[in-house]
């Protein structure tokens, strides 16, 4: 009750209107930048920088219906390059697609999240094998689980994991690794988030906090640690932390594992993208935010983008570079 009440209040205090700036600011894009593919909807996002090249890792599927239709049955994950951090992107080959039936991904692969963890490049998402149904709540759907692939080279060959490493209803992964632990941050089909810590990123995830956020609907996470605080960027499904459906948000927390408290200024982005012709993009749906990190600052949001007719994967620069803690430059291993 009393993490409830201060999270009540937190939130009187610190929600903030639409023009408000605060430490994500972000700069003008081309037009012609991002990640497209025509016949294909794009989706997610998640970029790494080797060498002098940019990977871009997105979901995708084909266009035979209305959006986001058929990525329960169809997504696959793809890698895409640019030598620019906001592309334009060209696509390079399916990373993640069909496999043999007796596999948990065998059918779909979806909200990818690239990482290097020690000399292993490791890509989290989530996989159906069309057969794992969910009837809790007397609802009767696939199930979605996360799991992972992993290269000593980013351009493969991709080991995938035998299972899921959450085997349950399981969305969104987010990791991060905080000393000997790693975290990994998910929601499951209603919305619930949960907080997992092991030794080993291979599995062995125990629930350290099994409701993260009780008062409010969130998804599409990303987490990051900066200023001895722990932090989560992600959707506001509800707009009941922004007071805006479907707007980034931004959470911290002192200990990373409760408490998690709404940032001054709460919201990251709205729905609006800035095109350096001084248009500005109105979006339908902007989903799935991810950040990438080079030597040690955050440099990019990454959204996914509909504007009622496609989608895209559309990094954003960040004004001002956000400095992260020694873990997270030891996950992501950049030169420092």
């Amino acid at each position: 009750m009393k993490q409830l009440i201060a999270f009540f209040i937190a939130l009187s205090i610190f929600q903030v209107a639409s023009g408000q700036k605060g430490i994500f600011e972000f700069e003008k894009v081309p037009r012609e930048s991002g990640f497209k593919m025509d016949g294909y909807w794009i989706w997610c996002g998640s970029m790494i920088k080797v060498g002098p090249t940019y990977h871009l890792f997105a979901s995708r599927w084909k266009k035979n219906g209305d959006f986001p239709e058929g990525y329960r049955q169809n997504s696959e994950i793809v890698r895409a390059t640019s030598k620019s951090p906001i592309g334009p992107f060209k696509f390079k080959e399916v990373v993640i697609g069909e496999r043999e039936s007796s596999f948990w991904d065998s059918n779909m692969a979806h909200n990818p999240t690239i990482y290097k963890i020690g000399d292993e490049y490791v890509l989290f998402y989530i996989g159906s094998d069309f057969t794992t149904f969910d009837t809790t709540y007397n609802q009767k759907s696939l199930i979605r689980r996360i799991g992972y692939a992993s290269s000593k080279s980013i351009t493969g060959p991709w080991k995938r994991s035998n299972q899921p490493i959450i085997d349950s209803e399981s969305n969104n992964p987010a990791i991060l690794i905080d000393g000997p632990k790693i975290k990994l941050l998910y929601r499951d089909a209603y919305l619930k988030v949960i907080l997992a810590e092991s030794d080993n990123y291979k599995g062995g995830f125990k629930t350290v906090n099994q409701d993260v956020t009780p008062t409010c609907k969130l998804e599409d996470f990303y987490m990051f640690k900066s200023d001895n605080q722990y932090h989560i960027i992600c959707e506001d499904n509800a707009g009941l932390v922004s007071g805006h459906e479907r707007w980034g948000v931004h959470l911290y927390s002192l200990d990373g594992v409760k408490n998690w408290m709404p940032y001054s200024p709460v919201v990251v982005y709205n729905h609006d993208i800035e095109y350096t012709d001084n248009t500005v993009l109105r979006c339908t749906r902007r989903e799935r935010p991810q950040l990438f990190i080079e030597n040690g600052k955050i440099t990019c949001l990454i959204t996914a983008v509909y504007d009622g007719k496609n989608t895209w994967s559309q990094p954003v620069k960040l004004k001002r570079p956000i400095k992260i803690e020694t873990s997270n430059k030891q996950l992501n291993n950049y030169r420092l």
